[in-house]
């Protein structure tokens, strides 16, 4: 068996760009290998910044093709489709027969079984492989027609020991690579795998991200204990400086103390989002001032530390000057320069935004029976931080400074909250906001933007979604589910919308209610799915509730789901359906108008008035429901029905010849049906097998 290893030398790959290029290079192998008919024991891929790799093993040196028949065109075809066809296939006029099949007569040829060579594949169609490679961004340079991420300067291929041989583009393979990024001079020849691992081994170059990785985390780790420190490691920035370095090397570090008197977003953005670095806490939960570095070498000299002290302390003092400047400039004076803000084209300025969300957020305040002057104010400043430096150099921190000045300036500690939340939840697993002034801010910000969008038909296609209008949709669902707060979404969406009327701007879209309902039912069923809910509640759910009973429609969902396949879930089941059936074929194979009312003196035994008395008691018990509705007490009433049920069909031919006894009887079982619809419409629920 042989060892098939590739690797591809460019330039520094951007640590974005490696992920998505080292799987989709070991997946093009893989399709290319399963196409043939190669077999293989082992895959992987690897990368560092400058380098690429593949490596597949357990694959035999030659592969037999069987004997293969080749359909070409039929003997009516012009001459020159035949000429084209036996070139294509290299064979003569004089191996061509003739089929027929059922769409006319065809020439034939037959391939001859033959063995092929691996390397002599692999040197043919590696080329077209790697033209296969689909970059995000890529790039080219000099007068090369190549495309990739940077310019690409070596390509290593070998096979069974051997180097293979083939062009691509300006570059030949070989059993080259360069050991050193910086010095083209250095080269060395590999001829397997594990000779080149082991050289870079030894150099301290870790080839494997997913050891990068793992080494990273740990020392990172190492080093903060050391420091009785603690550190949070974000998963996204730790592969991101996995990817940016081959050699790592953990430094810890420090920044000016007087920093430590601006807000701590500020000093964690500048860290982690902009210099890379990971920020420590003390034991009580304090930032301070250590923040460790993952270098790409070792710092004997200390070069490397001071270096990014030094960044990383010009970087804060530009943030205080801005901090100081901007956190005394009163919030209300400058609400009226955000008219010079445009908020989008058709949709007016940020000013204009404001104005809306301060009468949307209103009517919102009305339903959750809070203050409305608390919530217009919140909405007045809420996007005043926009017009600040800081937020001009720290985009992340829209709101989050917000809040900031708004508690500087002595505004209610509610109204700071919710400028701080009014973005959130921002996907799936992000925070929710719990208190009553944040949750108003929050929904009218994002009602505003999506009827908005909606208004102009600026929706999100089935590939496309640049204004991250499905965040946006289900930041509202789960605003909604979590806090178990319900609205008429309807009557917002029609609110919001006439308020845009009122500015003057004109929502084309003649279908946008329906439209952003739609969108939002299918946001809310994704949500469901995500909860492993089956398909079947879900829809069952949606349908008797809809949008405006959100909350009502998932939890009885939950609920459902969770008992479904219990016996309290199936007594439940097949007591509705024995009952929905016969209803429904009764009604379909006659002509009867039921009135929706049962005449109790029509009863002609016992299974007749306890089945009547159940079900009267079941309404009852449904009358009394006040909104906080305990949903698997309900299912359990629902389900103890079923011995009784039972004993109705068991003992009572609904038929009957007496077709007022008939009637009466299937007005029994609609008033049945219907009782068991005072939870949900089980008709679309199926009954597990």
């Amino acid at each position: 068996m042989s060892e098939f290893f590739l690797e591809l030398f460019s330039e520094e790959i951007p640590a974005n760009l490696q992920k998505n290029a080292r799987e989709n290079l070991l997946q093009n192998f893989k399709d290319f290998f399963e196409k043939k008919n190669i077999s293989f024991s082992k895959n992987l891929s690897f990368s560092t910044p400058n380098r690429l790799l593949i490596l597949f093993e357990g694959i035999k040196p030659e592969i037999k093709q069987k004997e293969e028949e080749i359909r070409g065109p039929k003997i009516d075809a012009p001459e020159k489709a035949l000429d084209g066809f036996l070139r294509s296939n290299n064979f003569q006029k004089k191996d061509l027969y003739q089929k027929e099949n059922d769409k006319g007569t065809f020439y034939f040829v037959k391939k001859p079984p033959k063995t092929i060579k691996i390397s002599e594949l692999l040197n043919e169609n590696i080329p077209s492989i790697l033209d296969g490679i689909s970059w995000k961004k890529s790039m080219k340079w000099g007068d090369f027609q190549l495309y990739w991420a940077r310019p690409l300067k070596s390509i290593l291929a070998i096979f069974n020991n051997k180097n293979l041989l083939f062009k691509y583009h300006h570059l030949q393979s070989s059993n080259l690579t360069f050991v050193d990024k910086d010095f083209e001079d250095k080269k060395k020849s590999f001829n397997n795998f594990k000779l080149y691992i082991d050289y870079f081994k030894k150099s301290q170059i870790v080839i494997d991200q997913n050891k990068r990785k793992k080494f990273i985390e740990l020392e990172l780790l190492k080093k903060s204990k050391r420091k009785n420190l603690t550190i949070e490691i974000s998963d996204k920035l730790l592969n991101e400086v996995t990817d940016l370095v081959n050699k790592p090397n953990i430094l810890a570090c420090k920044f000016d103390d007087k920093f430590l008197q601006i807000p701590k977003e500020i000093l964690i953005t500048t860290m982690q989002f902009h210099q890379k670095y990971f920020h420590t806490f003390d034991n009580k939960g304090n930032i301070t001032t250590n923040f460790l570095v993952v270098a790409n070498n070792k710092d004997n000299k200390g070069f490397i530390k001071s270096g990014n002290e030094r960044v990383v302390n010009a970087r804060l003092s530009d943030a205080q000057f801005f901090w100081e400047k901007n956190k005394s400039n009163n919030l209300v004076k400058q609400v009226s320069k955000l008219k010079l803000i445009n908020y989008f084209k058709g949709l007016g300025t940020y000013f204009d935004k404001i104005q809306r969300m301060r009468k949307l957020g209103g009517m919102i305040s009305d339903e959750l029976l809070i203050s409305k002057e608390k919530v217009e104010i919140s909405a007045t400043i809420c996007k005043v931080d926009l017009l600040s430096d800081i937020v001009g150099e720290f985009p992340e921190l829209q709101g989050i400074m917000g809040s900031y000045f708004a508690e500087f300036q002595g505004f209610d500690k509610e109204i700071s909250l919710a400028i701080r939340e009014q973005y959130l939840p921002t996907g799936i697993n992000s925070k929710t906001p719990k208190k009553l002034f944040s949750i108003a801010l929050s929904l009218t910000d994002k009602l505003d933007t999506l009827v908005g969008f909606f208004g102009i038909d600026q929706k999100p296609t089935s590939s496309k979604d640049p204004f991250a209008l499905r965040r946006l949709a289900l930041g509202v669902i789960r605003l909604l589910l979590e806090n178990k707060k319900e609205f008429k979404l309807k009557d917002l969406i029609n609110y919001s919308s006439n308020l845009y009327q009122e500015q003057g701007f004109n929502l084309n879209n003649k279908t946008l209610h329906k439209d952003l309902t739609n969108f939002l039912i299918e946001r809310l069923k994704n949500y469901m799915k995500e909860k492993n809910i089956r398909s079947d509640i879900i829809e069952a759910s949606i349908n008797s509730y809809g949008i405006d009973n959100m909350v009502k429609a998932y939890n009885k969902a939950l609920i459902l789901n969770k008992l479904i396949n219990q016996e309290i879930g199936q007594a439940l089941l097949v007591s509705y359906k024995r009952a929905s059936n016969i209803l429904d074929h009764e009604l379909k194979n006659q002509e009867l108008e039921l009135s929706n009312a049962v005449d109790p003196v029509l009863f002609k035994n016992d299974f007749e008035k306890n089945l009547y008395k159940k079900i009267n008691d079941l309404r009852k018990y449904f009358t009394s429901i006040n909104k906080d509705e305990n949903y698997e007490l309900s299912l359990s009433n629902l389900a103890e029905s079923k011995s009784i049920i039972f004993e109705f069909f068991d003992n009572v031919i609904v038929n009957d010849e007496d077709k007022t006894i008939q009637k009466n009887r299937l007005e029994l079982l609609q008033m049945l049906c219907k009782t068991f619809d005072n939870y949900l419409n089980f008709s679309t629920i199926e009954i597990s097998k």
